[in-house]
């Protein structure tokens, strides 16, 4: 099972305030451990909302928004993609994630759609082109 993990913001992280060295390392021995138990698939940080753009669709018709965007605590400041055996192995790595300054007061986890979630709305043909698009992402 994949599980996408979603570092919530902080006031800081939205003013890009960057994390002190000891955090840094501390997230660097983290996803060290993740990478050598074989469960880490991806995951970065994302820089502040105020260097983003959001695009609402109403029909046909789309509107973009710069950033920033309010409410920090309901934006996401970076992630992980784990690839794990259930969502309760999921919330033992994330409860080992280093939280020096405080920087983390929520993360979210969400389990990633497979194929097969889409039962049989997701015919032969979409699977087969889904397919090979990942084989030429991943080329």
């Amino acid at each position: 099972m994949k599980f996408m993990v979603l570092m919530k913001a902080s006031a800081e992280s939205e003013a890009g305030q960057m994390p002190s060295e000891d955090l840094l390392r501390e997230m660097t021995e983290y996803n060290e451990k993740l990478v050598n138990a074989g469960v880490l698939v991806g995951g970065e940080g994302l820089h502040p909302s105020s260097k983003g753009a959001r695009v609402r669709f109403e029909g046909k018709k789309t509107a973009v928004i710069d950033g920033p965007f309010a409410e920090a605590k309901e934006l996401v400041a970076g992630y992980w993609i784990l690839e794990v055996a259930s969502l309760d192995e999921a919330i033992e790595w994330v409860k080992g994630v280093p939280n020096t300054d405080d920087a983390h007061h929520e993360i979210e986890i969400r389990q990633i759609f497979t194929a097969d979630d889409f039962g049989d709305t997701f015919t032969d043909e979409l699977r087969d082109k889904d397919a090979e698009l990942r084989a030429r992402t991943n080329a």
